[in-house]
This record gives structure tokens, sequence and C-alpha cells, in this order.
């Protein structure tokens, strides 16, 4: 299914299957936490009964605008969408009075529309401003990040959120860029610079594949903001519920799969190894991932990886932040 927008199409991804592993009931309350072009949720619209609901949300302006306006706008009283992160998902649930929902999904990363858009920076393949922020109202861009950071956080980015083994080279290249009185601020001179820097080049990839993912997700805290999203969804689903995700990357998913597998695995008190189990808060229901036709329709998809969860009726665990040394380092300082 491809929705278009005035300029950009967008195909999404595991469009039947997350929409199968979130539905529960025709008259349920809805979450779609990253609208996008809006595939999972017209979907989940032709589901609903006429006392169904769907809120959506989404952090990226143009996005909101597709859903609200133009001939792509979403026209059904039973659907609103918000503009903000699905981190805020609470915030934005207590606006509209909702205490409960019947399923959360979240599909992460980038959406073809903002990769294929030279003016949004998230691409080497087109030059472009080196913006990188979903949000474009607010915030950083990642040229503005490049224009301050020094070489230990700039290392330390690349190499935690970009899993870089170059990440102290290309960092060193970008600083010395800098002081040379030609800060980077294009997607092509980030491109030149880390080239330059990488030695051994992967077979298939680009070598400024990792860089540029490291600061899409520094820019837009989406680590931060895929573990605050999940406690949110996990706080707000009401037993029955389910919690669908789309990752793209091996950092998403394994936030996602720990968080599953931190509320639907029965831990044992070593101090108190006959005690009552805890009740779990999540069963984990598994684990989808695109056929071979749908990867040979849209080569886009084929890294993402769908996990599924339902709520039981167990109180809910303590879902406050870790303390700050449990946290991982590279978005700590110097953020937004």
């Amino acid at each position: 299914m491809s929705e278009q927008s005035p300029h950009f199409t967008h195909t999404t991804v595991l469009l039947n299957e997350t929409v199968d592993g979130v539905f529960t009931s025709p008259d349920g309350i809805y979450v779609d936490g990253t609208f996008g072009r809006g595939g999972h949720s017209r979907l989940l619209l032709s589901r609903l009964g006429e006392h169904g609901r769907l809120i959506a949300i989404d952090r990226d302006p143009e996005a909101v605008a597709t859903a609200t306006s133009g001939q792509t706008r979403v026209d059904d009283p039973r659907f609103c969408i918000c503009h903000a992160p699905f981190a805020d998902m609470a915030a934005q649930l207590d606006a509209l009075g909702v205490e409960q929902v019947d399923g959360v999904l979240l599909d992460l990363g980038v959406s073809s529309p903002q990769i294929d858009n030279p003016e949004r920076g998230f691409s080497f393949r087109f030059d472009g401003p080196l913006d990188m922020r979903m949000d474009t109202t607010r915030g950083e861009s990642a040229a503005d990040f490049l224009a301050r950071a020094e070489v230990t956080q700039l290392a330390q980015v690349i190499r935690d959120y970009g899993e870089e083994r170059f990440a102290l080279p290309i960092a060193k290249a970008l600083v010395a860029r800098r002081e040379s009185g030609r800060a980077v601020r294009s997607t092509a001179e980030l491109s030149q610079v880390v080239a330059g820097a990488v030695k051994t080049r992967e077979p298939g990839q680009d070598p400024a594949t990792r860089t540029f993912q490291a600061l899409r997700i520094f820019v837009n805290a989406e680590l931060e903001e895929l573990q605050q999203g999940l406690n949110a969804a996990l706080a707000r689903l009401k037993p029955g519920g389910r919690l669908a995700v789309i990752s793209f990357h091996s950092l998403e998913d394994r936030i996602v799969k720990t968080f599953i597998a931190a509320h639907s695995k029965t831990e044992v008190d070593r101090r108190a190894p006959f005690a009552e189990p805890k009740p779990l808060a999540l069963i984990a229901l598994g684990r989808v991932k695109p056929d071979v036709g749908e990867i040979r329709a849209n080569p886009r998809s084929r890294s993402a990886i769908l996990r599924v969860a339902e709520r039981t009726d167990a109180p809910l665990p303590d879902l406050s932040p870790a303390p700050e040394g449990k946290q991982r380092r590279g978005a700590r300082g110097g953020r937004r």
C-alpha cells in the first residue's frame, strides 16, 4: 500500500502483519505513535466500528499536514492526530481524556518521504542542508551539532549510535575541517569527509551509512524516545491490549526485545527463592520479518522486524527512568 505526498511516495512496511498484531476489537481505542504517511492508520480505521477511535501521533509537521490537509487528509470523525513525539503519549492521551487504550503501534526510524527529500538532510544520496531533524520546528540540526561538538563527544556518538569502528578518525576529520574554517553544512560535504576517513569499505554499503545513522539518532534522541514511548504504551494499555513495534536496526530492536522480555519473563528473587513470583505485565506474541515478496517489492523493508506483545491484568511494574549511570552514554550532555 502506498500513500502519495505532493512529491514523495511511501510504502508501508509489514502493513497487514502489524495491524493484525495490534487489532483486538472494532470498538477499541488505538494509538498510532508514528503516523508517517498513514498506511497503518488507514488500514486500522477500515477495521474499526462506529464506536472505535484512532489517535495518531507524529513529531514531523509534514506528516501531520498530510493527515489534516489536501487530498491525503484523513476525514474521519473517529480519527485525530497530535503533533508530538510518541514519548509524550501520556500527555496527549490525558489532553484527550483517554485513560486506557486497546493497542499501540510504533513504526520506528525514518519514512521514505523524509529520506527522499534532499531538504531534510537524512540521506547521503542527495546533496542538501544537513538538518536531520524529524521535527523541523525545534531542536538542533546535525550541522549545528557538528559546528560545536568536540572530538571525544562526536566519536562517542558515531561509535555508540552508528556502531562505526572508524568513529575516532571520522570525528577528527570533521573537527579538523571545522577548525580550518570549512565546517560541514551539507550532506555531500559530510559524505566526502567520512569517505576520506574510512579506510576499509563494507561491500555494498556506502562508507557514510553508519555516520548518517548515528547523527540522525542523536539529533532526534531516538533511543531515549523509544524507551519512554514503550513505558508510556505499557502504562496505558488495558488488559488484553496489544503493543506492536517495527524496528529497522539492531539498536532499536535490542531495546524493544529487552523491554518485552523484561516484562514477560519471571524473575526469581535469589534472596527469597520460594517467594511467589511477580505477575507478568506482558506476554510476548512473536517476531515477524517481511517475506521475500515484500522485500523484492520494497527493498527498504529488508531490515524490518515486528515484535508484538499483549498486556496482562497484572499490576504495572516500576516504569520510572533508569538512574543516570544506567543510560547509554551517547545522548547525554548538550541535548535540547
